[in-house]
């Protein structure tokens, strides 16, 4: 059988963004309406980091799996800390289709659905975006987040200055600000994309009406101070995940009452309120789901199919 492989730069180059917010849309849809089947994920622990199976179907999305090993400590040797394959199937048959590089598509959409979420949540009005983590998500999130909001001023924060200003440097209106609590005072959308274990946050720095989000998951606690994850009003991708013990779900939210959550597609579907006021503060919190790496890898595949990309081999 003939099964296509795609390296890193044929899926950045057949990967749409504007399209991939669209399907990820309608994968937060999928999983709140029910139409999908994503087991728990399980992972497999070695002393430096671990190697996570994600396997997923949504009904007119499609099926794959998706192979991450998560190694926090690769950034000390120049090599991304999430490294991914996806292999794609046929959904009638079960037939292997593709094989392609999963790190991009991990980065990017993991970027892109906290971006439908701002899209959903944030104030229609917010200008300041600040974006703290300065490494692969921070890139990601500058890229995807623009899209969602005119942002007027983007402020980029890290622990290192100097990772945070080479990131603003490649884009027009981002720049880098030496202060985590500087970035983030008076910004009306706070993107946190780090590798932290401990909150690089807190609640007293944000103002009435922000929006926070969340992506990185790190030990022993994590980026996102749990007093910012009570106070406001919390989304997720799914309830089923998000609440289960880390590393399955989020470390922030353990012991939280899952139906404090709503689900970000139950918020776009409006069967649970979205932002209500100017002033509430909104916070999304990502764990990640195999529906996003299945519906980003189906837009890939079908790309690749069109314009002939890739290279077929027979196994």
């Amino acid at each position: 059988m003939g099964v296509l492989l795609l390296n890193q730069e044929e899926v950045r180059r057949l990967l749409d963004l504007d399209a991939l917010l669209e399907a990820l849309e309608d994968g937060f849809r999928a999983i709140s309406e029910g139409r999908i089947d994503v087991p728990p994920r399980v992972a497999a622990n070695t002393e430096s980091g671990l190697l996570g199976v994600m396997p997923g179907y949504g009904q007119g999305i499609g099926l794959a799996t998706k192979l991450v090993s998560v190694f926090p400590g690769n950034h000390e040797h120049g090599l991304p800390s999430h490294q991914a394959l996806i292999a794609v199937f046929d959904p009638a048959t079960g037939s292997p289709q593709a094989l392609m590089d999963g790190t991009y598509i991990t980065a990017i959409r993991t970027a892109a659905c906290a971006a439908v979420a701002t899209r959903l949540l944030a104030r229609q009005d917010a200008t300041v975006l600040a974006i703290i983590g300065a490494g692969v998500q921070g890139g990601a999130h500058l890229e995807m987040f623009p899209r969602v909001r005119e942002f007027q001023e983007i402020r980029v924060a890290s622990r290192s200055f100097e990772h945070a200003q080479r990131l603003a440097a490649g884009h027009p209106r981002a720049q880098a600000v030496s202060e985590i609590r500087a970035a983030v005072s008076g910004a009306d959308v706070v993107a946190l994309c780090t590798h932290s274990g401990e909150p690089v946050i807190e609640l007293e720095w944000l103002s009435p009406g922000a929006h926070v989000s969340s992506v990185g998951v790190a030990p022993p606690n994590s980026e996102l101070p749990r007093a910012v994850a009570e106070a406001g009003k919390l989304y997720v991708e799914s309830r089923a995940a998000a609440f289960r013990p880390y590393p399955a779900g989020c470390i922030e939210l353990a012991g939280m009452d899952p139906e404090a959550a709503a689900e970000v597609g139950e918020a776009l579907s409006g069967r649970r309120p979205g932002r209500e006021s100017p002033e509430e503060l909104t916070v999304y919190k990502s764990m990640g789901h195999a529906i996003e790496d299945v519906a980003s890898a189906r837009l890939v595949f079908d790309a690749a199919r069109r314009q002939g990309a890739g290279t077929t081999v027979d196994l």
